[in-house]
């Protein structure tokens, strides 16, 4: 069966050339890569920057505003955490309850789909039964997405439509308003969004101030201004009525539309005269109680989180969102300024995952594109023979094609470790092509097949090579592909972390063993019985050739193109030469030459500073010195064989050393000899760890560390402090704004965006003591679009030239440049942003780290925002490696969690500033015991008082104005002034049932406790 197939690909030529364009194509509009299909139509393969390995995970989150964390816990999160246990799938049940909010995280096994799993929540959310909740409250499902769904930041500014600068002129409420009311729709219409949560700024809100003397005065009680304010904001709809044939429809108008509306509105009615709300309140518009906000380099700001749907291709749906963005650009809100400026509202990115998205890819597409031209020159010295190494080379493009084309239909999401597979594959790809090539070379050079280059001798001569190596071939790649069975069973993150990996790497390997089999031996009949016999037809393509490559760099500029002429110029004149070889190792060696200066201009192996001729001669080196020696060992292999099987003993030293030299380096000395240390111990010598030599291995060969995931360089950090559980909402703005204008002034810093508290969103479940700053640093050299190096014109004195006429040499002193300031030349040299100090990011974290000192502010451990999702995902902390500790009661907790605080911080291989500990004792509480007595004296009932403290202190919303698309809260509650302190809210006034008013005080104490 196999040898018909090969037979008939190879007979059947025409056809496999149309599958092979078939699949080149297809390739091309399923590449993950940012390439121009020009006429082919692009559907590519889901990118990501890495994969997702979070738990199957939904998440249910409950509103109960202005209840306590205790009462959450209790009241909504228990009894809901209960109910939801039954659900079918269910692997685990978390949850968190806090200052008027619930979040319980349900872990559903990894083989449950899930949109069904969501769909069982809903079922059991909607029979939950009667008394399960306490009264209007609520539960809703989180959106279809993950916190690594968060793809998407930004903030709304006043700009100038026409220059883009900065301009200001509008407040916080304006903004947020904008934000919830026009932004956060428009985007969240972009195909596979899942939810654009906003944060940041104030919520409008209509506020009714009560004034206790005037309602003492009037005789009014809080309730009977609730109500008013309730029955104030109605519009109906009266049906319709005829006048004169034509029909009308009846509506009764009497939404809120101004704070006078309100005003106006009646409480009750004293000897004949209305009492109004203006008479017994103050009404005013005021933002309302946020529980998080956005800090742009120390100042407010007002932004939105863009969510990505479970499963949607991230990249794919942040060039939809930015779409979106464009489209609704010209109707956001404008105004002129006092001074003339025209300031317009626009939508300002701080986070885009693309950036990392297309510079890891892009690094991808360029380490494959270095490793196959590596291959290519190690074919071309090993071989020697142009035509079998463009066949060989040909085949690593194709299959990687076809694997992209395996990867869409098997949706199979393209990332690091996907594309990692690939580039395991690639040595073995190359394999496959020098087997199958090589052998039908083998059997052109025996004495009987001299001379058969064409027709059906030819194609039967390739048959019988590729037969007889096809099926030792194919045993070959079987045990590979069989060595990664194991990683395909793997579950949980592990499984979703490495799985890809597998996948790929065996999509790779067969789609080269199925293309080695029917269009390799298709392209050796075409490449190998081509033979120009007409000396002026040679002479014509040459010179092509040599005018092709003239032309070409011409335009171009790439140096690589001056090959052509060179091959051009060989094969004119080889008639000059003795041995016919002679031209083949010539144009070998101009091949060989070429692929090693482009791979110099890419790789610049020891960095571009160093310029291209050093960077070119460590790549000869390095390609001399590896296959030099490979070169020795198979030119010598035979004497070298025949010493080792002379001298078995004193060969096995060398494998004898070398694995202990290689465990030693593995597991590290101490512990891989600590058995020595202990015989020695045992002796009575106690010490012996601590002796010279002992101390100067271990140091010298601690092992090697261990990392489930490797970090990618994600172009941005993630600053996560916290303050202490009792800070309150001024002070954490102070810390916020304090922390962005620090780092701001970092160099190498672009911008600094902080967030205290949580977004609108259930995905995010901070509370307002947690920070994140979002740190966007520069890179180390500008960049275009898809994360590769630009290059800048300079002069002779290693100057950059700059579009107003002057210069800038780095030696002079470090200084920022506007990449508009620069002149792009694609000959001229990369430009570094960073200082001659900065070496790496952790030389940036450092910096960052030096200015993060702040009393009453934790440390933070250094992560990114991807990884650092990843990691909470994974760990439910805020760091990749914590310690949990138990006790009897919270006191001893605390107590034990600063002991190993103090003492973590001094083992010398923990970075001090990288331990913390996150306090388990919560905000202190203000609780208002009320005395069933006394309220009995007064006629007072438990429900009633309860309801008018809630109203007085906390703020109850009453009703929703409707002002067109916008929708802002009506919010009842006492003047701040007498709200603040214990004793003011002692003096609550309180309705008995005889109409008579009292002071919270004499039916409840007010008692500070510990949280």
């Amino acid at each position: 069966m196999l040898n018909k197939i090969i037979r008939y690909f190879l007979e059947n030529r025409v056809i496999t050339l149309l599958l092979l364009v078939a699949i080149i194509a297809w390739g091309l509009s399923t590449a993950p890569f940012n390439w121009d299909g020009g006429l082919l139509p692009r559907n590519p393969v889901p990118v990501d920057a890495i994969p997702d390995i979070g738990d199957n995970q939904q998440i249910v989150a409950t509103e109960w505003m202005g209840r306590s964390p205790k009462d959450i816990q209790e009241q909504v999160t228990y009894p809901l955490t209960t109910s939801l246990l039954g659900i079918p799938g269910v692997k685990t049940i978390r949850s968190t309850s806090m200052f008027g909010m619930s979040f319980i995280y349900i872990i559903f096994d990894e083989d449950i789909e899930f949109y069904w799993s969501r769909s069982r929540i809903l079922e059991k959310l909607n029979s939950l039964p009667s008394g399960t909740l306490p009264e209007g409250v609520q539960p809703s499902l989180g959106p279809d997405a993950t916190a690594l769904g968060q793809i998407f930041w930004y903030t709304l500014e006043g700009r100038n439509p026409e220059t883009g600068e900065p301009t200001g002129g509008w407040d916080p409420d304006e903004l947020r308003t904008v934000q919830d009311f026009q932004v956060r729709y428009s985007i969240s219409a972009a195909e596979g969004v899942s939810e654009v949560a906003s944060i940041g700024g104030f919520v409008k809100e209509y506020q009714v101030e009560i004034n206790p003397d005037a309602m003492r005065a009037f005789g009014v009680s809080i309730m009977d201004v609730m109500n008013a304010v309730q029955k104030s904001n109605l519009d109906i709809g009266a049906e319709t009525i005829e006048v004169n044939k034509a029909e009308y429809l009846v509506r009764g108008l009497g939404y809120i539309k101004t704070v006078s509306d309100l005003e106006e509105a009646v409480v009750t009615v004293r000897n004949s005269v209305p009492v109004k709300i203006k008479d017994v309140a103050f009404v005013n518009i005021g933002p309302a109680t946020r529980r998080g906000g956005l800090d742009k380099e120390g100042v407010e700001a007002v932004g939105g989180v863009v969510v990505a749907r479970h499963g949607s291709n991230p990249l794919e749906v942040i060039n939809n969102v930015k779409g979106k963005i464009e489209e609704m650009e010209a109707g956001l809100p404008q105004r002129t300024l006092e001074d003339g400026t025209v300031s317009k509202v626009a939508v300002v990115p701080f986070y885009d995952r693309s950036g990392v998205i297309r510079e890891t890819i892009g690094t991808l597409e360029d380490d494959l594109t270095l490793e196959m031209i590596i291959c290519i020159i190690v074919i071309i010295i090993i071989i020697v023979n142009l035509r079998a190494s463009v066949v060989i080379s040909s085949l690593l493009p194709i299959a990687v094609l076809a694997a992209f084309i395996v990867m869409r239909l098997l949706h199979i999401d393209a990332n690091i470790v996907a594309l990692s597979g690939i580039a395991i594959a690639v040595g073995v790809m190359t394999d496959i092509g020098v087997v199958f090539v090589e052998i039908v070379i083998q059997h052109m050079e025996k004495p009987e097949n001299k001379g058969i280059t064409k027709g059906k001798a030819f194609v039967q001569l390739i048959y019988r090579a590729v037969s007889e190596v096809s099926t030792p071939t194919i045993v070959a790649m079987l045990t590979t592909i069989v060595s990664f069975l194991p990683v395909f069973f793997l579950e949980a993150q592990e499984g979703k972390l490495f799985r890809p990996l597998a996948y790929t790497k065996t999509i790779t390997l067969v789609s080269a063993l199925i293309l080695g089999m029917t269009v390799v031996p298709t392209l050796t009949y075409y490449f190998f019985s081509v033979r120009i016999s007409s000396k002026n037809v040679r002479k014509i393509l040459n010179i092509i050739l040599i005018a092709g490559g003239i032309v070409l760099f011409a335009f171009t500029g790439v140096y690589v193109a001056l090959a052509l002429p060179l091959f051009g110029i060989n094969n004119l004149y080889a008639h000059r030469w003795k041995n016919e070889k002679t031209v083949t190792y010539i144009n070998a060696g101009i091949a060989i030459f070429a692929a090693t200066v482009y791979l110099t201009s890419e790789w610049l192996p020891v960095g571009p500073q160093k310029g291209f001729f050093i960077n070119f001669f460590i790549v000869i080196a390095c390609i001399a010195l590896i296959l030099g020696f490979f070169s020795l060992l198979i030119n010598n292999y035979e004497r070298l064989i025949r010493w080792c099987l002379d001298n078995r003993w004193k060969f096995m030293v060398i494998p004898i050393v070398t694995l202990v030299f290689g465990l030693t380096i593995w597991l590290g000395f101490d512990s891989l000899f600590g058995f020595v240390a202990k015989g020695f111990e045992t002796v009575g010598w106690k010490n012996f760890r601590q002796t010279g030599l002992w101390q100067a291995s271990a140091g010298r060969f601690p092992g090697i560390g261990e990392e489930f995931m490797p970090s990618l360089n994600e172009g941005s950090f993630l600053l996560m402090p916290t303050s202490m559980p009792h800070t309150g909402i001024e002070q954490n703005l102070q810390f916020v704004e304090a922390l962005d204008k620090r780092i701001s002034h970092i160099p190498e810093v672009e911008t600094t965006v902080g967030k205290w508290g949580r977004a609108n969103s259930a995905l995010d479940p901070a509370p307002t003591q947690m920070f994140e700053n979002v740190i966007n640093y520069r890179p180390e050299y500008i960049l275009d679009k898809d994360g590769r190096r630009m290059r800048f014109k300079t002069n002779r004195k290693g100057e950059y030239l700059l579009k107003g006429g002057s210069t800038y040499h780095p030696e002079d002193g470090f200084r920022l440049i506007p990449v508009d300031s620069l002149i792009l030349d694609s000959k001229g040299d990369y430009f570094r942003q960073w200082r001659p100090e900065i070496i790496s990011t952790d030389d940036i974290w450092q910096e960052i780290v030096n200015v993060l000192h702040l009393p009453g502010l934790t440390s933070s451990p250094k992560l990114q925002p991807i990884e650092a999702r990843q990691v909470m995902l994974s760990t439910g902390m805020r760091a990749p490696m914590g310690l949990k500790v138990s006790g009897p009661d919270l006191e001893s907790i605390e107590e034990g969690g600063k002991l190993l605080e103090t003492a973590l911080k001094e083992v010398p291989s923990i970075l001090p500033s990288t331990v913390f500990y996150d306090r388990a004792v919560g905000a202190p509480y203000l609780e208002i015991n009320l005395n069933r007595e006394h309220m009995a004296r007064y006629g007072i009932t438990v429900a009633d008082l309860q309801e008018v403290i809630s109203a007085a202190v906390g703020g109850m919303p009453l009703t929703t104005t409707v002002e067109g698309r916008e929708r802002f809260p009506v919010r009842l509650r006492y003047p701040r002034e007498l709200r603040e302190s214990p004793e003011e809210l002692s003096n609550l006034i309180i309705p008995t049932a005889t109409g008579a008013q009292i002071p919270l005080k004499e039916v409840a104490d007010i008692d500070y406790t510990r949280g």
